[in-house]
């Protein structure tokens, strides 16, 4: 049997509202409530995952 790694990576997609002046300062207002923790991604926000396996690697003998 061969080991592969394989990474899930998960799709959690809110929609938030923000009153701003621009998109950009909408953005910057929105990630700076997020890297606070106001806004709590959970189940209810899932939007899709995908699974990719790595091929195993090759054993290498002593490194000379």
């Amino acid at each position: 049997m061969k080991t592969y790694k394989v990474t899930i990576t998960e799709k959690l997609q809110p929609e938030v509202e923000a009153e701003a002046a621009s998109r950009y300062e909408a953005e910057r207002l929105v990630e700076k409530c997020w890297q606070n923790g106001d806004y709590i991604l959970d189940a209810g926000h899932f939007r899709g995952v995908t699974f990719r396996a790595e091929p195993p690697q090759k054993e290498r003998g002593p490194e000379r």
